[in-house]
């Protein structure tokens, strides 16, 4: 009996200049200027690469990013890519306030709305983390999945609400929501690998070939051992968008459609049909 066929999410964390602002207390310059070449360069050459693959993605999109580039915006949506949520400004959740949170929230589906004319169906969060709250808003404000947490690698799964858990208390599960999780991974996200900052570490600047050594290796032994199982990709366009690193991406991608029976597809798609 024939293997349930897999699938791969090429997802973008379009954050432009709000990765910047969001994440650091002293921004200069030429740290938003890296993020401005997102919305440049790097968009574009990943809109003509995926066009060139008949590819759909998803683009979890900052609010502050979508006021700021609204033409980019349009742009990700006419070549039929999924547009999907992640903050407002890039705030960390699990920093915020409760009634901070919310505020983020709101005003990043408001900014999105007004492209979409409806809701996103998917949330990221800007810190792959949460607070005690997010996962209550996630639900109260319906969304259909999420893909911010690490408990499996190609399987989406329910996350729960209400665990309890302390050093010297061993797990008791809370209630599972409704909300589909797709599971990430450092190894799967482009920033981990590339990105070079002075302040906080000086990391990142990998080799393509590096990368290239991990992102195929994962997707062999999904296609090998998880039938059916779904593979997230995490990119960034200022990242991402650099010419060696499209290189990789289309070496990348040549591979998945070497396998002949993987589809791509939008994460909101692969949601629904769960």
């Amino acid at each position: 009996m024939p293997k349930k066929p897999c699938t791969v999410c090429l997802t973008f964390d379009f954050d432009a200049l709000s990765v910047w602002l969001g994440g650091y207390p002293r921004v200069t310059p030429a740290m938003l200027s890296r993020g401005e070449y997102g919305a440049r360069v790097g968009v574009g050459r990943i809109l003509e690469l995926l066009a060139a693959y008949d590819i759909a993605a998803t683009f979890f999109t900052p609010g502050h990013t979508a006021e700021s580039f609204p033409n980019v915006i349009e742009a990700i949506l006419d070549a039929g890519h999924e547009l999907a949520h992640h903050g407002y400004g890039h705030e960390d959740p699990s920093t915020q306030s409760p009634g901070e949170e919310r505020r983020s929230l709101e005003r990043g589906l408001a900014a999105l709305e007004r492209f979409l004319g409806n809701p996103p169906r998917g949330y990221r969060s800007p810190s792959w983390d949460y607070s005690d709250v997010t996962l209550s808003l996630l639900v109260e404000h319906g969304f259909l999945y999420d893909s911010s947490l690490f408990a499996s690698d190609f399987y989406p799964y329910h996350p729960r609400q209400g665990d309890r858990v302390g050093v010297e208390d061993p797990l008791q599960m809370g209630k599972e929501t409704n909300l589909w999780e797709f599971p990430v991974d450092f190894c799967l996200d482009d920033w981990a690998h590339f990105t070079f900052n002075f302040d906080p570490s000086r990391v990142g600047l990998s080799a393509p070939s590096k990368v290239w050594e991990i992102w195929s290796g994962e997707f062999d032994y999904m296609v090998k051992h998880a039938p059916g199982g779904v593979f997230t990709l995490t990119m960034h366009p200022q990242v991402i968008g650099r010419g060696h690193r499209m290189l990789l991406l289309e070496r990348f991608i040549r591979r998945v459609l070497s396998q002949g029976s993987v589809r791509f597809a939008r994460m909101g798609d692969v949601a629904s049909k769960l």
